[in-house]
């Protein structure tokens, strides 16, 4: 699109995400996702008259640890206030949310793009409640309501407009949802709604000081369709523009069938929502030594165990991500490398057979039944000849899962795959195999070297698999030559 070449793209993206608290922020309802509708209630969730609100301690242990990971500031004194607005699915009528005084001030979060690393600054995280769910059935005109979700606890991430492309702004939630799961206090879900992302989008022109309208975006729920609608966003505000029309700041929603976004509400001002101090709750303070706890509690967070997997263990940087992508992965490396030197190796099984047979079956790397001790075992067989990786990630491995508890010697063993690293018994079939291509023989000579990986290829079949292949190839070249 030509025209946007002319316009900075101004993205700032508000982030929900619902903590795993076994209780509601409010009261002892049970937080958990699912169940039948409206199950998880009592008059409090309900907001009968009398009923008194008390504020869930884990819930402000959580949000303080996404602000440490955030390197944001954490607020000793906190006020919460009443967000007043009516919605079928807000039973008291006002949403419990910090407005004045947020849990964390400022901080940022680190993303990796084209462009390298990049410190998005936050403008803050507070903690609020979550509404119900209206569900609006097809040819139906009654909304049915399910309070399950009400009085959820959220963290609410806010960020600066500091976003220019919606790649940035894909990075950043990837980037949230992996630090809300290595800290375990969400499980990062966007298809089940535990993570939600809005994006207020608008345009200015190159140079401009002055912000353009912004649209607000509702409730993505994927990174993928937080980049396709950020990118149709643009593109209609753009053809706005040049059509000498006027962007509306508004709230719009997603249509991920369609890929188009349509209007929902003219854009609310904050004044709208009429905020006040919260009168039954009482002020929250942070102590200097539950802050300390807290912070002694704090699990290594993923840019740091990258950090550790390049510098202790010396794998190259893409290994490094592609290990700290999730900590039960990392955690399941760092174990294998107490059983064995081969750093390497124990990356290569993780990133290639494991992480593939973790994709099939939908599991995390500590639901694998092959511990790091047997797949150390296994790189050690490796090592010593009597195995090639092949036939180690081919045949061996999907019976290791199978039998977890017998050890990868005495399977190899069943299985008759103990690599043949014995001279005398591969020779005659190089020899053989040289004897049956004598046209390929001719072309090896003559300089076509590649065509080495076709006689190798038929020594394997011929001993099924079984030939040391170091020892194959220098056979091969031998003969050859």
């Amino acid at each position: 699109m030509k025209a946007l070449d002319k316009y900075t793209i101004v993205i700032g993206l508000e982030v929900h995400a619902q903590l795993l608290t076994k209780s509601k922020i409010y009261n002892s309802d049970s937080a958990e996702y699912g169940g039948a509708p409206n199950t998880h209630l009592s008059a409090i969730t309900l907001a009968h008259p009398g009923t008194l609100p008390k504020l869930n301690k884990k819930v402000v242990e959580y949000a303080i640890k996404m602000g440490i990971a955030c390197h944001s500031e954490i607020s000793r004194w906190q006020i919460f206030d009443r967000k007043n607005y009516f919605y079928p699915d807000l039973p008291k009528g006002y949403q419990l949310t910090q407005d004045r005084t947020p849990i964390c001030k400022g901080g940022y979060v680190t993303i990796t793009t084209q462009v390298g690393d990049q410190q998005i600054p936050l403008n803050r995280i507070h903690i609020e409640e979550d509404a119900g769910k209206s569900i609006h059935l097809e040819n139906e005109t009654d909304t049915l309501l399910d309070f399950n979700r009400s009085g959820v606890p959220l963290i609410e991430i806010v960020t600066e407009p500091a976003l220019r492309s919606s790649e940035e702004a894909a990075a950043l939630v990837t980037e949230i949802r992996k630090l809300v799961r290595y800290l375990e206090i969400c499980d990062g879900n966007m298809e089940e709604g535990s993570l939600r992302c809005d994006a207020n989008v608008s345009i200015m022109l190159k140079g401009a000081t002055e912000y353009g309208k912004k649209v607000e975006i509702k409730n993505m729920n994927s990174i993928r369709n937080v980049q396709r609608a950020i990118d149709h966003e643009v593109e209609r505000q753009v053809n706005l523009i040049e059509n000498g029309e006027q962007v509306i700041s508004e709230t719009r929603t997603y249509d991920v069938t369609t890929g188009y976004s349509y209007g929902m509400r003219t854009k609310e001002e904050l004044n709208d929502y009429r905020y006040f101090p919260d009168p039954d709750l009482s002020p929250l303070i942070v102590s200097e030594a539950w802050l300390d706890e807290i912070k002694m509690s704090m699990p290594a967070l993923p840019r740091e165990l990258k950090q550790k997997l390049i510098t202790t263990y010396k794998l190259p940087e893409y290994d490094a991500q592609v290990l700290t992508d999730s900590k039960e992965m990392a955690f399941y490396f760092e174990e294998v490398c107490r059983h064995t030197a081969n750093f390497k190796a124990a990356s290569n099984w993780i990133m290639g057979p494991i992480k593939s047979y973790l994709n099939e079956t939908n599991q995390q790397a500590n639901q694998i039944p092959i511990s790091p001790n047997v797949l150390a075992q296994v790189i050690a067989l490796i090592e010593a000849g009597k195995l090639n990786f092949a036939v180690a990630s081919q045949k061996l491995f999907p019976e290791l899962v199978k039998y977890p508890e017998q050890t990868p010697l005495q399977l190899a063993q069943q299985l008759n795959l103990i690599q043949d690293s014995n001279e005398a018994s591969i020779l005659p079939v190089v020899e053989q195999v040289i004897n049956d291509f004598p046209q390929k023989v001719a072309e090896y000579k003559k300089g076509k070297t590649a065509i080495l990986t076709m006689f190798m290829g038929e020594v394997m079949k011929r001993t099924k698999g079984k030939a040391d292949p170091k020892l194959t190839n220098e056979l091969l070249v031998k003969k050859l030559s």
